[in-house]
């Protein structure tokens, strides 16, 4: 590794997504709602992710009058775009987050 270069191993087991959100999107406050939105977007996706990946999402400026709707449609198109089924491991993650709450509630 080059001098001044640093790197943070990615826990065995996890992905990480980060988000670009440039100023061509908006003001800071309409920046900030475009990444709380994909944010929540990612948070149901992100166990279909291979386990060690990196994800970067860029915000292009029509996201900034995107709903979460649009913006979890576009997301979902790119994951199937690289072969990933973003809807199979976030299913079976609310099963288990289900078996768990009524194992607590008995």
């Amino acid at each position: 590794m080059a001098e001044g270069q640093r790197s943070t191993p990615t826990r065995a087991g996890s992905a990480r997504v980060g988000f670009v959100v440039s100023k061509a999107v908006g003001d800071a406050v309409v920046r900030h709602r475009v990444s709380r939105r994909l944010r929540h977007v990612f948070r149901a996706r992100l166990a279909a992710l291979p386990p060690g990946t990196d994800v970067v999402v860029r915000a292009l400026p029509p996201a900034a009058e995107s709903t979460s709707e649009q913006l979890a449609a576009d997301v979902d198109r790119a994951l199937r775009r690289l072969g990933i089924d973003p809807t199979a491991d976030a299913q079976a993650g609310r099963r288990a987050e289900n078996d768990q709450q009524q194992a607590g509630g008995m």
